[in-house]
């Protein structure tokens, strides 16, 4: 394991550690930069939606965590944050979680001359997303899921 793979496997480590204590679900841990110049955003979720100071009670924790343990070398900014309205889907279950709502779907292998769909999620199954989309039902196959996120609906 190289140095850089440490540290990402350490930041994991105590995000989740912090994410266990506060119930909160990690949606994604990304460090980006070099040197001086690093960049450490941590993506949470809960039922119900994360709140400002959900962000800031685990940005806090985490920021003490980190500075404790030492795990990244240098300087560093953190950034804690929801997924938003129209964040992504990336697993069955994420798909599941938000069946009934509109989402934006593209797709690797065209189905009906169409690259891309807007639709409801109907049914998740073990290998398919139905998506009733366009007064009609599609049946896409997950590995043909190029991106899928949420559509913000105005009502």
């Amino acid at each position: 394991m190289n140095n850089e793979s440490a540290v990402e496997q350490s930041v994991l480590k105590l995000v989740r550690q912090v994410a266990d204590g506060q119930a909160v679900e990690v949606f994604g841990v990304n460090l980006f930069g070099r040197g001086n110049r690093k960049l450490l955003r941590v993506t949470i979720d809960k039922e119900g939606g994360v709140t400002l100071g959900d962000c800031e009670r685990f940005s806090r924790r985490l920021g003490s965590l980190l500075e404790t343990e030492d795990v990244i070398p240098g300087s560093y900014n953190l950034e804690v944050s929801s997924p938003g309205l129209d964040r992504p889907l990336t697993a069955p279950a994420d798909f599941e979680k938000n069946r009934g709502r509109l989402v934006r779907v593209t797709i690797r292998e065209k189905m009906d001359n169409r690259n891309f769909f807007i639709g409801r999620i109907s049914e998740v199954t073990g290998s398919c997303l139905r998506l009733s989309a366009d007064k009609k039902e599609w049946e896409i196959p997950f590995e043909n899921i190029v991106k899928a996120r949420l559509e913000i609906e105005i009502r």
